[in-house]
């Protein structure tokens, strides 16, 4: 009988054995590389999808800065069901601006810092449309005068600044202009108009000139008021965005004269106040906090005294007087003595009283904007219509279809406004200062 040999392939065994480690080795050593160059991808796939939801949700803040929309101090942006939480902070120079976003847990943060840009623009203490500009008695204006109409005096009034009548019929006359005069048409044979410096004009009368005259001038070019309809119906918007005002939130209310009459301190705005306002008592203090929107007339009385809050910061603040049924005889407003404009307390912040009236445009008399003693911190408005100013009234600026300055009136232009900055509406643009990823 043969022997079988139990031992014969052993050898063989373990060469295979010895193969298939080597070989499941050297495949374990291909593959890990490659499975974890996979994964690699998959998580920077994660990662750039995770950046691009953080950059969505910062651009989504810009834009509605931009767009003059309402921006939340914390919002949520969800794509696919991955989300990016945003956080909006006001600083003292704009905002800040902090997107997290989030995709199957890799997360990115992207930081943001956008400051107020220009916004409008006011060159001049005073700028008239085609109604012109009057000074009468010893008014007077510290700063630059622009009007597209007449610039007239009574004979001595002092414009410390540069003095343009634009446009071929422009006409300057009846004034002590200390800096430069532009006019098709300088000087009146009636009045006397004197210019400390350089004077540009087509036909001189009547007129002493300090510095170098330029004969056959080009006249100056027309340039439109810096607030149009457009910006004043979107801080309308603004205002009603905010809620309308109820009659029972008046301190008393008179249902035959629709009247709204505040005679206590309070924190108002944004705010849609559908009856004409009264403010009134010395004791007074509104706090505008947004702005407003009143449809028909705004009255001062008896001292009271209107400010910004100061979360405003740099940023300005519109009170609005416009009924749309109404804006010939109604849409007015009426500072009466002593009523005190004070700023948020940052240097280049005012409140901006705007009338809608347009009797002024359409031939009438009615001031739109009338103004006597005190004011301070104080811009008036009338595109399309009349503003007058009287007694000791001392503003920042003045803007309307035409200017009516009567008694001792003053307008003292401030430095700060050639741009000035609204917290609402398309006005108050921003910058982007800087733009980064943080850990």
């Amino acid at each position: 009988m043969q022997k079988i040999n139990l031992e014969r392939g052993q050898a063989m065994m373990v060469a295979t054995v010895f193969f298939l480690v080597v070989s499941l080795t050297i495949i374990y050593g291909l593959v890990g590389p490659v499975l974890r160059q996979g994964q690699t991808v998959a998580n920077l796939s994660l990662s750039r999808q995770s950046y691009f939801l953080a950059e969505a949700g910062v651009e989504d803040v810009i834009y509605r800065l931009a767009t003059g929309k309402s921006v939340p101090a914390s919002n949520t942006l969800t794509l696919n069901g991955s989300t990016a939480t945003i956080t909006t902070t006001t600083t003292a120079t704009g905002k800040e601006v902090l997107s997290t976003g989030s995709v199957a847990g890799d997360v990115r943060k992207i930081k943001t810092n956008v400051v107020l840009g220009t916004g409008i623009s006011f060159h001049y203490g005073i700028q008239a449309g085609q109604g012109g500009f009057r000074l009468y008695n010893s008014s007077s204006v510290t700063g630059n005068v622009y009007a597209e109409g007449p610039i007239i005096g009574d004979g001595g009034n002092y414009i410390y600044g540069e003095v343009v009548s634009a446009g071929p019929s422009g006409q300057i006359y009846g004034i002590h202009a200390t800096g430069t005069a532009y006019a098709h048409f300088l000087g009146n044979a009636a009045q006397a108009t004197i210019i400390d410096k350089s004077a540009y004009y087509q036909v001189k009368t009547n007129t002493t000139v300090s510095g170098t005259s330029y004969p056959n001038s080009s006249d100056q070019a027309v340039a439109s008021l810096p607030i149009d309809d457009n910006q004043i119906n979107a801080w309308e918007s603004d205002a009603a965005a905010g809620g309308t005002m109820l009659s029972s939130q008046c301190d008393n209310y008179s249902s035959s004269t629709n009247t709204c009459t505040i005679s206590s301190s309070r924190s108002i705005g944004p705010k849609k106040i559908p009856f004409n306002l009264l403010i009134k008592s010395a004791s007074a203090v509104i706090t505008v906090t947004g702005p407003l929107w009143v449809v028909g007339n705004i009255t001062t009385q008896t001292q009271p005294t209107i400010q910004m809050d100061p979360s405003l910061g740099a940023s300005n603040v519109a009170i609005i007087a416009d009924d749309p049924s109404n804006r010939s005889t109604g849409s007015v407003v009426t500072v009466n003595q002593g009523t005190i404009f004070n700023n948020s307390g940052t240097v280049g912040s005012f409140v901006f009283m705007i009338s809608q009236n347009n009797n002024a445009e359409n031939g009438g008399s009615i001031d739109a904007l009338t103004m006597n003693q005190g004011a301070t911190a104080l811009v008036g408005y009338a595109i399309h219509g009349q503003v007058s100013l009287s007694q000791s009234v001392s503003l920042k600026e003045i803007t309307a279809y035409k200017v009516v300055l009567t008694q001792s009136a003053n307008v003292v232009y401030d430095r700060g406004l050639p741009s000035v900055l609204f917290e609402a509406g398309p006005s108050g643009g921003y910058s982007i200062l800087n733009w980064k990823e943080i850990q």
